[in-house]
C-alpha cells in the first residue's frame, strides 16, 4: 500500500518553493538561503557561503522531518542528536514525491586521446584503492563530461537501488588543473563510493570528512584549485 502523502502536498503552490518558508518558520535563520536540487547522491549540504541546499522532495515532508533537518545541519547540538536527525530526514522517501527530472545518463561520443585518459583514471583508481581502502572498493567505469562547467567530479549511483555507476570527471577540470589536482577529485569521489558501498549516507557530513582525512585530501565539498600558471577556485 502506498503511503498517503503528507500534509504538504495541498499547497498549490509547487511545495518546493515553500521549503524556505516552512523551515524559518520552525527556526531557520532569516538570513540562510536554501535552494533545492534533484540530485540523487547528496540530499543535503550547507555551502562554504552558508546555504542550505535540499533535494525537492522535502517539499512535501511533514514539519518533522524538516525539523530533523533543522537539528542536523545545528552545529550546537550533540553528535548523537545530529546522528539520530540525520536517520529520520534520510528515511524520508524523496523520490517517491519528486522524482529525478534527469533520465539516464547520456555518455558523450569519445574523442581522439579519450581512451589513454580513461585508460590513466582507472589506473589511477586501481592504484588509490590498494593504498587507501585495502583494494576493497569495486573497480568502476571513468567518464569523461563537457557538461560539468562547475563541478570537478561526480559519483553516479543508481537512484533505486545506489549501487554505484560511474565517477565523472569534468573535461575542463583535466585541462586546466593537472593530474595531481585530479587525482584529489579522484580520491574526494572514491570517498563517496566507499560511503555507498559501505551503506552509508553519501554526504559530505562527519564521516566523509574522517574518512577524507584518513586519505589526505580536503575534508570539504569544495576546495581551491590551482591552475596552471595562476590561483584559483573551484567547487568539487
Amino acid at each position: 500500500m502506498s503511503p498517503a502523502l503528507p500534509e504538504a502536498t495541498s499547497f498549490r503552490v509547487a511545495p518546493e518553493r515553500l521549503l524556505g518558508t516552512r523551515l524559518r518558520q520552525l527556526g531557520l535563520a532569516p538570513d540562510m538561503n536554501v535552494t533545492t536540487h534533484s540530485n540523487t547522491t547528496v540530499m543535503l549540504s550547507v555551502t562554504a557561503r552558508g546555504q542550505l541546499r535540499l533535494h525537492r522532495g522535502y517539499g512535501h515532508a511533514p514539519d518533522r522531518v524538516l525539523r530533523a533537518i533543522l537539528r542536523f545541519i545545528d552545529a550546537r547540538q550533540p553528535r548523537e542528536r545530529r546522528r539520530a536527525a540525520e536517520r529520520e530526514f534520510l528515511s524520508f522517501p524523496v523520490h517517491m514525491y519528486a522524482p529525478s527530472r534527469k533520465g539516464p545518463v547520456r555518455l558523450e561520443r569519445l574523442r581522439p586521446g579519450d581512451e589513454a585518459v580513461l585508460q590513466r583514471l582507472r589506473e589511477m583508481h586501481r592504484g588509490l584503492n590498494v593504498q587507501w581502502f585495502d583494494g576493497t572498493l569495486a573497480d568502476i567505469p571513468f567518464r569523461l563530461s563537457s557538461r560539468m562547467r562547475i563541478s570537478l567530479g561526480e559519483l553516479c549511483l543508481d537512484a533505486r537501488s545506489k549501487e554505484v555507476i560511474s565517477i565523472a570527471i569534468s573535461r575542463r577540470h583535466l585541462r586546466r588543473h593537472g593530474w595531481a589536482e585530479v587525482e584529489h577529485t579522484v580520491l574526494h569521489e572514491m570517498v563517496h563510493q566507499w560511503q555507498a558501498e559501505t551503506a552509508r549516507p553519501v554526504d559530505h557530513g562527519r564521516e566523509f570528512r574522517i574518512k577524507a582525512r584518513e586519505v589526505g585530501i580536503a575534508p570539504a565539498a569544495r576546495r581551491a584549485v590551482v591552475k596552471a600558471g595562476a590561483a584559483g577556485a573551484a567547487r568539487r
